[in-house]
């Protein structure tokens, strides 16, 4: 015989757990190896590096896929994030719904921003 207590618990996000954390492990491994892979080309550049040689590393069509990959990979790890942090602290729903919206409104125009500068070099 089921007992019920009276009381109704209410779960936040608790479907994301293991979706979430992993997401946050893959997202992060693939901008460290871009961080590594940019370092590799910065370090091999002999001289001092100014927009000619920095254009270069971002002009071939390689290098753009994988730093496209990485903005989107840092969006998506940006959002778990802030996501995260509202739905733990932010109580009222209404405020918690405008800072949601707020954030992913902020990083489609910062990934809009993004790609159009590593289109334009």
């Amino acid at each position: 015989m089921a007992v019920n207590h009276g009381s109704k618990r209410i779960v936040v996000g608790a479907h994301y757990g293991l979706r979430d954390w992993l997401s946050q492990r893959v997202t992060a491994a693939l901008m460290a190896l871009f961080t590594v892979v940019l370092l590799a080309q910065v370090l091999l550049i002999s001289g001092p590096i100014g927009y000619t040689e920095w254009a270069g590393i971002f002009a071939t069509q390689w290098m753009k896929v994988l730093t496209f990959a990485v903005i989107l990979a840092m969006l998506y790890h940006v959002w778990v994030g802030v996501r995260d942090i509202w739905m733990d602290y932010i109580k009222p729903v209404a405020l918690r719904l405008s800072l949601q919206i707020f954030t992913i409104v902020w990083l489609v125009g910062c990934a809009g921003w993004a790609i159009q500068v590593l289109w334009r070099l």
